[in-house]
C-alpha cells in the first residue's frame, strides 16, 4: 500500500517503509510510536494542524520525502492509483467521512457559539454559518474571531458571523454577547472550556479549581440564564452543551476538569426537565479524544501518572468538524424528539 499525507498514522506506522521512517522522526523529539496511539485512525496531515507547531508541514513534508526516497516504485503505483481514483491494490478509494452541508437548516435563526474562536466552537460557528444561521460567534480573542468571520466567504443569503469578544464567566461579558444576539435566540451552544493539569483532589490550587469550574460551569450556566427568557417568550429554543468524557467517568481528566463536567450533566439534565412543557429542549455532547489542541497546564505530579494508564483506552481522536455535525444537529429543529439527551460522541471510548 503506498503511502500519502493522507494515509493513517496507523497505516504509516504498521507500512515497512513508513513506520522506520516516522518513528526515527519521533525519536528526534524524545517520542516513541506509543504515543501515537490515540492518533491512528487520523489521516497524517491532520497532525500538523492539531500538533501547535510541534509537528510542522516541512516535517511532513520531509517524511513523504523520505518514503518515496525508498520505495520509488511502490509511490509511483500510489500515484497511478489515486489518479484513477483507486488504492494501490485496485480498490475503489475509500471516500471517508466528509462533512455535507444542509442548505439552510438554520434560515432565519440566531444561533449563540461559544468558544467559537478555535477548535470545536469554530467548526460549529462556521457550519451554522454556511447552513444560513446569524451566528453569535463569543470567545476570549477578538483577533481570532475577526480571522474566523473573515475566513467565511461566500455565505448564503442572511447567513453571518458576528464576534463578540468576552470571558463568559464575567457576567457583564454574557450580558454584551446577549446583547448582541438580541431578544430571540433559537439555539445556543455553550461550547467554551478549558482544562485541568490532571490534578487529584489533595494537590489541586485554589486557583486552578475556581478558574475551570467559573469557565466550565458558571460560563455555560450564565449563557443559558440570559438566553432562557427569550426562548420562553418565544415558547421554542434549543440548548447544547458541550460535557466531556470525563463528565462520564472518573478517568479521564483531573478532579477540576472532571467536577465541571459532571456539572454541567446536571445542569443539562435539570434544564431538560425543568423546560421541557414550554418547547425548550437541552441536551449535551461528551466528546472523547477530540484533535483540537486543547491547552493542558502541566501535569500534577501525583494524578497524571495515576490517569496515563486509563487514556491507552481512547479508541482514536475525533477532528472538531467531526463533532460540529453531532452538535449542529442538535442545534437543529431536527433533534425533535431529544431532551436531556448525553450523547457520548466519543467512537466508542465510554464502551471499552
Amino acid at each position: 500500500m503506498a503511502l500519502t499525507p493522507r494515509s493513517t498514522v496507523g497505516d504509516w506506522l504498521d507500512h515497512p517503509v513508513g513506520g522506520p521512517i516516522l518513528t526515527a522522526f519521533l525519536a528526534q523529539g524524545g517520542a516513541t510510536p506509543d504515543s501515537l496511539a490515540p492518533t491512528r485512525g487520523l489521516a497524517l496531515e491532520q497532525l500538523v494542524a492539531m500538533s501547535g507547531g510541534k509537528f510542522p508541514a516541512e516535517a511532513l513534508d520531509a517524511l513523504v520525502a523520505a518514503y518515496r526516497e525508498a520505495a520509488p516504485e511502490e509511490a509511483a503505483a500510489g500515484d497511478a492509483a489515486a489518479a484513477a481514483g483507486e488504492t494501490a491494490g485496485g480498490e475503489p478509494a475509500a471516500a471517508g467521512w466528509a462533512e455535507q452541508i444542509t442548505p439552510g437548516r438554520f434560515a432565519g435563526q440566531t444561533v449563540v457559539v461559544t468558544g467559537a474562536a478555535s477548535g470545536i466552537g469554530r467548526a460549529v460557528a462556521s457550519r451554522v454559518a454556511r447552513e444560513g444561521g446569524r451566528v453569535i460567534a463569543a470567545d476570549l480573542s477578538a483577533e481570532k474571531l475577526d480571522e474566523v468571520a473573515a475566513g467565511l466567504t461566500g455565505l448564503p443569503s442572511g447567513a453571518q458571523i458576528i464576534p463578540v469578544a468576552g470571558d463568559i464567566s464575567r457576567q457583564d461579558d454574557v450580558e454584551r454577547i446577549a446583547a448582541a444576539a438580541g431578544e430571540r435566540v433559537d439555539a445556543l451552544a455553550n461550547v467554551a472550556g478549558i482544562m485541568d493539569d490532571m490534578s487529584a483532589v489533595h494537590e489541586v490550587s485554589d486557583a486552578l479549581w475556581e478558574r475551570v469550574l467559573r469557565v466550565n460551569l458558571e460560563g455555560t450556566m450564565r449563557l443559558s440564564r440570559a438566553v432562557v427568557p427569550g426562548m420562553l417568550a418565544a415558547k421554542e429554543g434549543r440548548i447544547v452543551n458541550v460535557a466531556s468524557e470525563a463528565g462520564l467517568r472518573g478517568s479521564a481528566a483531573g478532579v477540576a476538569y472532571t467536577a465541571s463536567k459532571h456539572a454541567v450533566v446536571g445542569l443539562t439534565k435539570s434544564s431538560a426537565v425543568m423546560y421541557a412543557k414550554h418547547g425548550i429542549r437541552t441536551n449535551a455532547v461528551a466528546p472523547g479524544g477530540v484533535a483540537t489542541g486543547i491547552p493542558v497546564p502541566g501535569q500534577a505530579e501525583f494524578g497524571a501518572p495515576v490517569l496515563r494508564p486509563h487514556q491507552v483506552n481512547i479508541l482514536g481522536l475525533a477532528m472538531a468538524e467531526e463533532l460540529a455535525a453531532t452538535i449542529t444537529f442538535l442545534l437543529s429543529k431536527d433533534s425533535v424528539n431529544l431532551n436531556g439527551a448525553i450523547i457520548a460522541a466519543d467512537g466508542g471510548w465510554s464502551a471499552v
